[in-house]
């Protein structure tokens, strides 16, 4: 880091940048409030645009002549590359620009954070995780089976102590000061996972806009893209940054684990310490933004695949357009020398066209001897129902019954049928209540108690009320 390197980084690093503008209360605290405080992902233009002209409206009325430009302008100014603080797309299932947030902006309002005076800065805290780390390198890499024993036992009469002062009646517990230590420790960390997922899905978005770029160059074959693309894809999964969010991933998306946290965060929010700080009350939900912000780089890695599947399908297409136009000029040559054969024979072909015979076309064996029907065979009736009913089916998305159902468990343990029906009312009538059902038996996510009836309401696509009473079905974290 010496002069000329962070003369360079100061003109072309975008959180230099904002920090260095001349609005940048005005950017820091707009983004800050709309983005990062409310963990959103993205926003349209008209939304966006909406919320940034009811921040500004009180800023002008308290000094006139202050940011005169209108609000789409000013984030057209904010997404240009010369500042790219916004990062400005279109989504796959809108003609509408979105706006989302850059990593550099999360790093500007994280420096930006820690210059305020913290009433209180923990140390304690922080010094146990160092140890605590650095006891897990050593214990991970040490490969003598006779020091990793003694190490176990060690914890071992450490354990039995401490069970001997509780029988004993020995309660020692944990002070507010290293509650409060804790939990700022704790608050920081959960925040700024959030933040790494913003940039790991920056990663992932470079790598789809090379290969996007590649494939708008190559000029090789399918196999020597491909090859290479799945090569580099590899080398992300397998490099450290993405083994750990594989395991990070692998771990937060297990039920279990995400029952025990969400128990754990509300034991600690009703913690006499830590209500005295007056938390944040979005941190004891913020397993949730994490599964949306993974849920968002996963979308990401599927678009990838997306292109690559579209860059087939276009490339074979233009070798079946090249191969007809191969035909059609063959046929066109074959009708100009039609009239004008030459005398002599040039070539004999035994048959009009090759016969190819492929070992895995040739048919399994099959018995030689008729199978001999004893039985009566059923003469054929007439369907006494409306068989039009088997050809009219309504696909039902379950991924959007299952984020319905995680949605109203995010503030409860437990949730009735109907209690999330009402929230979410029913968009596809009876099959979707029978896909709620199925989620229910498969998934074991709830119990249905056939003692208590439940009766849903819901109107069809032809405005008449429907109504159906089934078994109370209790959906649980």
């Amino acid at each position: 880091m010496d002069y000329y390197s962070l003369i360079k980084l100061r003109s072309t690093h975008p959180a230099w940048r904002l920090l260095a503008a001349e609005h940048a209360p005005l950017v820091v605290g707009f983004l800050h409030k709309n983005f990062i405080e409310p963990n959103i992902r993205n926003f349209s233009e008209s939304a966006l645009a909406s919320r940034l002209e009811d921040y500004l409206y009180p800023l002008r009325d308290a000094q006139t002549g202050l940011f005169p430009k209108s609000a789409e302008a000013y984030l057209g100014d904010w997404a240009d590359d010369k500042r790219g603080w916004l990062r400005k797309y279109y989504p796959a299932d809108s003609d509408e620009v979105h706006f989302d947030l850059t990593p550099a902006v999360e790093k500007a309002v994280e420096w930006l954070e820690g210059l305020r005076r913290k009433q209180f800065v923990g140390t304690e805290s922080r010094l146990m995780t160092i140890f605590a780390l650095l006891r897990q390198m050593v214990e991970g890499t040490e490969a003598s089976p006779e020091t990793r024993i003694a190490e176990l036992e060690k914890k071992r009469a450490q354990i039995d102590a401490d069970i001997l002062r509780l029988r004993e009646g020995q309660v020692d517990l944990m002070e507010e000061t290293q509650i409060k230590d804790r939990f700022q420790q704790m608050a920081n960390t959960a925040r700024g996972l959030l933040s790494d997922f913003r940039e790991v899905e920056q990663n992932f978005r470079e790598l789809d806009r090379q290969v996007r770029e590649r494939i708008a160059l190559w000029e090789g074959s399918k196999g020597e893209l491909l090859e290479e693309v799945f090569g580099e894809r590899e080398a992300i999964a397998d490099s450290d940054q993405g083994k750990s969010f594989r395991a990070f991933w692998d771990f937060l998306m297990s039920p279990s684990r995400q029952e025990e946290l969400s128990k754990l965060l509300e034991m600690v929010f009703d913690l006499p310490a830590v209500r005295q700080l007056e938390p944040d009350r979005r941190l004891a939900r913020v397993h949730y933004d994490w599964l949306e912000a993974g849920e968002v780089a996963q979308r990401t890695v599927a678009r990838l695949s997306e292109q690559l599947r579209r860059y087939l399908d276009d490339k074979a297409w233009m070798e079946n357009r090249r191969i007809m136009n191969l035909l059609r000029e063959i046929e066109q040559n074959a009708l100009a020398v039609r009239g004008n054969a030459p005398a002599e024979t040039i070539m004999e072909l035994d048959e009009a066209a090759p016969s190819l015979e492929l070992p895995m076309e040739r048919t399994l064996y099959s018995s030689p001897v008729k199978p001999l029907i004893l039985e009566r065979v059923t003469a054929e009736g007439q369907a006494t129902f409306d068989i039009d009913a088997l050809f009219d089916h309504e696909y039902v998305d379950k991924e959007r019954l299952r984020m319905a159902i995680r949605r109203c468990l995010e503030t409860r343990s437990q949730a009735t049928l109907g209690e999330i029906v009402a929230i979410h009312p029913l968009e596809q009538g009876l099959a979707e209540i029978v896909a709620y059902l199925t989620l229910a038996t498969e998934e074991q996510v709830a119990i249905m108690d056939e003692s208590r009836p439940e009766t849903l309401l819901w109107t069809d696509g032809e405005g008449i009320k429907r109504q159906v009473t089934l078994p109370l079905v209790l959906f649980s974290r």
